[in-house]
């Protein structure tokens, strides 16, 4: 990988985690375990979910292994960016992902996604190869998959969901105390 384009990860990487930190400011536990509509998923659950998809698409990382060369495929690069970006065409998480009140707070969620998302930081930080040619494998995506991919939607996960949040919050309305 190229110094550019790690520092274009890393700086994706750190630009998802403060959207994540914007959408959730001034959430209390109270807000963030409110669901909009039955069957949704509450601010808490997303977050819930942010931290196990950081947390196992971390493993698939780790877990990669090298391949004689490189996988780069722009085209399909680009097009996973952007479906993982778009909003408007849902995507349903694998099992692995769903929330399943692990965390009680909200401030416990924010802080389990954080740890992962700095692992995944210092994993960028001290990688000095190809990201393209170490594949591995996710539970959505057909084939191998480059760690390239797979720090894509990594880095881009957490701004799908500040959106999220952002929705969650205006269904919701404001608090019962500021009606």
């Amino acid at each position: 990988m190229l110094e550019p384009e790690k520092q274009q990860i890393l700086h994706t990487l750190r630009t998802g985690s403060d959207a994540l930190r914007e959408a959730v400011a001034g959430i209390d536990d109270q807000l963030a375990i409110r669901k909009p509509e039955p069957g949704s998923w509450s601010i808490l659950e997303c977050v819930e979910h942010l931290a196990v998809s950081e947390q196992f698409l971390f493993s698939r990382l780790t877990s990669a292994s090298q391949s004689d060369h490189s996988h780069e495929n722009r085209m399909r690069e680009t097009a996973i960016a952007d479906r993982a970006r778009d909003r408007t065409r849902p995507i349903a998480s694998p099992e692995v992902g769903h929330p399943h009140n692990r965390y009680a707070s909200l401030s416990e969620a924010l802080s389990a996604f954080e740890a992962a998302r700095a692992a995944t930081v210092r994993f960028v930080e001290a990688f000095s190869g190809d990201l393209r040619s170490w594949i591995t494998d996710h539970p959505m995506i057909p084939g191998p998959v480059t760690c390239y991919e797979i720090l894509l939607l990594m880095s881009i996960h957490p701004v799908r969901h500040a959106e999220q949040i952002a929705n969650i919050r205006t269904l919701l309305g404001p608090p019962d105390w500021q009606s």
